[in-house]
Formats: structure tokens, sequence, C-alpha cells
């Protein structure tokens, strides 16, 4: 049974956002820091990525576990009410984001996926981004 009630709910919801997001604005100081510069969620590309590096052909998303189901004790979380929704949805998130990875990559992208749990690393996130941007 939820505690909230459902305007409260609603309300709750309505607040989490898509863009800017606290693990999104990690990585971009991070990435900025190093002294790597980038677009922001261009619309042109599939699935819009939240870092752009043209110069590269490199694309970085940043994924909230829950949201994205990640395999790690976050992702695996489900809601207690009204789940039959919930599979649907997250399901769906999934296999968008899969579609959207493909499209990429037969664009021509190099596509990397921070998750959200990986932000804690900050040493770790730092080396694998500096990885990934060097190859």
């Amino acid at each position: 049974m939820d505690v909230l009630t459902p305007d409260q709910r609603s309300y709750c919801m309505s607040r989490i956002r898509g863009k800017d997001t606290k693990p999104e604005l990690v990585v971009r100081r991070l990435l900025h820091a190093m002294g790597y510069r980038y677009r922001l969620h261009d619309r042109r590309l599939p699935g819009s990525p939240d870092l752009v590096f043209p110069k590269y052909r490199k694309v970085v998303f940043v994924h909230g576990c829950f949201w994205h189901r990640h395999r790690c004790r976050f992702g695996r979380v489900m809601p207690s009410t009204r789940k039959d929704f919930w599979v649907e949805k997250l399901e769906k998130n999934r296999q968008r984001d899969t579609r959207n990875r493909r499209a990429l990559r037969q664009l021509g992208w190099v596509v990397l996926v921070v998750w959200e749990c990986q932000i804690r690393r900050r040493e770790w996130l730092a080396e694998h981004l500096l990885e990934f941007l060097q190859e």
C-alpha cells in the first residue's frame, strides 16, 4: 500500500527530471574539469544522448539505475504497487535504450553508459571516462 495520497504521489513523480539530474551534473563537471567540451542532449541523434563529443564521434548516456534497470541492487528494486504497470514501463525503457544504442552505433557513434551507482566511485569514473574518450 502506498503511504502517499494519489495527489502527493503525482507531485513526487512530477519532480523527477530527465535532464540535468545530479548524476549527469557530476559527470559533466568531471569531464569539464578534465578539459573536455561537449554538447548536451543533441535531439538529432537517437535517444538524445546526455553528452555528445562530435570531435570524437562518441556519446555518453548517464542512466539512473532504477529507471533503466541496471543489474546493481538499486536497479533490481520494484515498486510494490501496480506491479504490472511498472514491469511494462521499465521493460519498455530497457528496450528503447537498446534500440537507441544500436541506432547510434549504426550511425558510426561510440556509446558509453554511465550508471548512477558508478558515480560514487569518482576516481574510477574519471579513469573510465578518460579511457573511453582517448580510445
